[in-house]
């Protein structure tokens, strides 16, 4: 998914003659902290609510602050979880999307990124959550796979993590296409995998004290 194919149009921009006051007001209007500044069609760069706050008179023109613009963006034709990472490297509220000529064609807030992002991930369709930990070396995605759809599931989102520095250990994090995990959980088990956390509509751990404490009474008896 590209940001040029979902980029939104909804947050307006500022020019470099609108003052102080009218940036304020326009952000605040829109429920950000940040709006893209263009000349022309070109996109000059971004400014915030703080520097702007800092201002000594709100009759400035924008004119007179580029000092203070910023210049993170990201182009049409670039995935749209860059977008993501640069309004999370940034504390960007909004994410200018700019073409080859640097010419602003849309905005995305950060709420929509987070939007895009959990439908990326599958995150409103039902299904289970296993996060794995194990050494880097040992990662094989096709055992992994393998383990899953001997379960009658499968893998709908994989997400891997860069090894621990202290540890050495990395994490693989599974989106199943199954609510009911447990099986999978012991499966995994069995081929001596580290299982971190695990999320599904059953709760196996309360299955397995149920089973312990029924052992308990019967052995009382």
């Amino acid at each position: 998914m590209l940001t040029g194919e979902i980029t939104s149009q909804s947050i307006p921009s500022l020019h470099l003659q609108d003052k102080v006051y009218q940036a304020l007001q326009m952000m605040n209007d829109n429920h950000v902290t940040h709006l893209p500044v263009v000349e022309g069609d070109k996109y000059v760069g971004i400014v915030s609510e703080d520097d702007l706050l800092q201002a000594e008179n709100d009759n400035t023109p924008l004119s007179e602050l580029t000092q203070v613009l910023g210049f993170a963006s990201v182009k049409n034709d670039e995935h749209f979880l860059k977008a993501l990472q640069v309004a999370a490297d940034n504390g960007l509220s909004i994410v200018p999307v700019v073409n080859a000529e640097n010419e602003l064609l849309g905005t995305f807030t950060y709420n929509d990124l987070l939007k895009k992002a959990a439908e990326f991930m599958s995150l409103n369709e039902p299904g289970g959550l296993i996060v794995l930990e194990l050494e880097s070396n040992q990662y094989s995605f096709s055992e992994i796979s393998k383990i899953v759809e001997t379960n009658d599931a499968q893998i709908t989102q994989l997400n891997t993590s860069a090894p621990d520095a202290d540890t050495g250990l990395m994490q693989v994090t599974l989106r199943i296409n199954k609510p009911e995990v447990s099986d999978i959980v012991a499966t995994f088990q069995r081929y001596e995998y580290t299982v971190k956390y695990f999320f599904g509509e059953e709760l196996y751990v309360n299955e397995l004290r149920t089973n312990y404490d029924n052992l308990m009474n019967y052995l009382k008896i």
